[in-house]
């Protein structure tokens, strides 16, 4: 989608968009010089609008929500790939894998 019409589902002006992309709280992709959104970027913004109103959370703390998010996304990508890894492996050596995650509990 393009900015009008996320500013539109959000109902906020551009400028208030502007100054989200400035931050990097969203970043959108560039297609054709102008700007592209995807769904998860409206469930992005529509985080920072909660974080931002009804919440009271100020820009620092925005930043280091959406940092924490992002980190969380990137965590979770990383063992997507470690448990794709463990099943590639013959069953012996999962077994011995789990056994040492259920020792560390």
């Amino acid at each position: 989608m393009k900015d009008t019409e996320l500013c539109r589902s959000l109902e906020i002006e551009i400028t208030i968009l502007d100054t989200w992309i400035e931050h990097r709280w969203l970043v959108p992709e560039e297609r054709d010089g102008a700007r592209q959104f995807h769904d998860s970027d409206l469930a992005r913004a529509r985080l920072i609008q909660d974080l931002i109103g009804p919440m009271g959370v100020n820009e620092d703390g925005v930043d280091v929500a959406m940092q924490l998010l992002d980190q969380i996304h990137g965590l979770r990508g990383r063992l997507g790939l470690l448990m794709q890894a463990i099943r590639s492996q013959d069953e012996e050596v999962q077994r011995r894998i789990l056994a040492l995650i259920d020792e560390e509990h």
